[in-house]
């Protein structure tokens, strides 16, 4: 089953270089014991652009969609047996990345 990891930052700086270090062994290692699917980090909220098309005319707004101190930093997606496995290897992102972590399943479709 693939889950994706959320990585969760309330800060304005990018990793640090033992940040990115730890961030490069923890890759290494979901890869050599083929977990990994994908992982990317994300630019600041501030270079988000919002959609909104759902009316009669797309709106186009520049900057994030809500006002939080809290954003979408980065993101791994994984492949794991369950979610203990997921919990795990989650719990090891945080460490590596130095932030909080979200996981949740992706559904079956």
């Amino acid at each position: 089953m693939q889950y994706l990891i959320s990585v969760i930052d309330d800060t304005a700086g990018l990793a640090t270089p033992d940040e990115e270090a730890a961030i490069d062994a923890f890759n290494d290692r979901l890869q050599a014991e083929g977990h990994w699917v994908f992982a990317g980090g994300l630019g600041a909220p501030s270079s988000a652009t919002v959609i909104d098309n759902r009316g009669d005319e797309a709106m186009v707004t520049d900057g994030p969609f809500v006002e939080t101190k809290e954003y979408l930093a980065g993101f791994w997606i994984i492949e794991a047996a369950d979610l203990d496995v997921a919990l795990e290897l989650a719990t090891e992102g945080s460490k590596a990345c130095n932030r909080k972590v979200e996981v949740r399943p992706f559904l079956v479709v």
